[in-house]
């Protein structure tokens, strides 16, 4: 536990003593200087006759020590009046100091009271400094960005969980709808325990997966990318296809694949979940009877994949909304064709590998998806 530090004077307190100690020094160097220029006064002063009277300050002086008479009154008049103006200047720098920091700084206060004050309910609070443009209205505007950005994060955490709680909660309730009836059918057979327990594993499965991709997605965006070597995205594809395989000759979908030679930097089982969910996806989500295109490319500064496939038609507005979590494109969120979080991952996946991610749709339906990594 780290030990609570002392709290010292504030920043005002401390430019205004440095600022006043700063003039104190240059008064006292020219007061002395003065002093010192008073002192040869007496250099300049003529010579008179022995008998002559002389008074200076009321006082009659020899005129053999007239110039050391004049030297002192003129250094004790210039310590009298540098003592009054010393002590003005001094006293008008710290009150100007003390002002002008005050203003000055008014916003920090704002942005430690701001800081105080805010909490996860009380992200919607901001500086708004409207002064000169200068260093600390950076900073206000600085945090207020951040804010910002905070007030964003939370307001994806809550939305992420509640689709989260909600998406766990569909088979967990068909489960329990499952397990009710039949337990309390007293009459139920062999054949009706077999349906409920078919019903009840694909409920599991369900969740599983969803289970599964939740952990993925938070192991992605938080710790990144784990052990890293070259992988070839062609290979990646043609594992990834051979899960999927089946179910698109089942549907009558063909796949053509143009594999050219593309090598990145990454995880190996990240970068094929890229690939699966991609494909995984081109196949959920396309027609009976239509096709998907598959391009590796490599070139100078980027290393490409590219799916794309026929499917039903998506308004180019709607394409950003398919990389949120829980989003199924047109299909509606409750659906139970995947669990929403593919592209999720997918864009993670390539964030944490320094890549970036498009989609687009495709003319006459489908969706042209492309992922792009550095190139080795």
């Amino acid at each position: 536990m780290t030990a609570p530090r002392r709290r010292g004077p504030g920043l005002r307190a401390r430019v205004t003593l440095l600022a006043t100690g700063l003039v104190a020094v240059v008064s006292v160097l020219l007061l002395w200087l003065a002093w010192l220029l008073a002192g040869g006064v007496g250099a300049s002063v003529p010579s008179f006759p022995a008998g002559t009277t002389v008074i200076v300050g009321g006082v009659r002086v020899e005129p053999e020590r007239l110039a050391e008479a004049l030297s002192a009154e003129a250094r004790n008049r210039v310590l009298l009046a540098g003592a009054v103006a010393f002590v003005c200047v001094v006293l008008a720098t710290a009150l100007l100091s003390w002002a002008i920091t005050g203003r000055v700084l008014r916003p920090l206060r704002e942005v430690t009271a701001t800081a105080h004050r805010l909490s996860v309910e009380s992200l919607g609070e901001r500086i708004g400094h409207h002064g000169a443009r200068d260093e600390v209205a950076e900073l206000a505007d600085t945090f207020d960005a951040m804010l910002d950005r905070l007030q964003a994060a939370f307001s994806a955490q809550r939305q992420f969980v509640a689709n989260a709680s909600h998406e766990l909660r569909t088979p967990l309730a068909v489960i329990r709808t499952e397990l009710d009836v039949t337990l309390s059918d007293p009459d139920a057979d062999a054949a009706e325990l077999r349906r409920m327990a078919d019903v009840v594993r694909t409920a599991t499965l369900r969740a599983g997966d969803l289970v599964e991709a939740l952990l993925v997605l938070a192991r992605t965006d938080g710790l990144g990318v784990g052990a890293t070597g070259p992988v070839e995205l062609p290979v990646v594809v043609a594992g990834a296809w051979r899960s999927t395989r089946a179910d698109a000759e089942r549907r009558g979908i063909t796949a053509r694949f143009h594999d050219g030679h593309a090598t990145v930097v990454g995880d190996s089982a990240l970068l094929e979940r890229v690939a699966g969910n991609l494909l995984e996806n081109a196949v959920r989500h396309n027609v009976d009877g239509g096709w998907i295109d598959v391009r590796t490319l490599c070139g100078p500064q980027w290393t490409t994949l590219e799916v794309a496939s026929s499917g039903r038609a998506i308004p180019p507005e709607r394409v950003p909304e398919l990389f949120e979590p829980f989003r199924r494109g047109i299909v509606d969120r409750t659906s139970h064709n995947g669990t929403g979080l593919g592209l999720s991952i997918v864009r993670a996946v390539a964030r944490a590998h320094g890549g970036t991610v498009s989609a687009e749709p495709v003319p006459g339906g489908g969706l042209r998806v492309t992922v792009a990594f550095p190139a080795v």
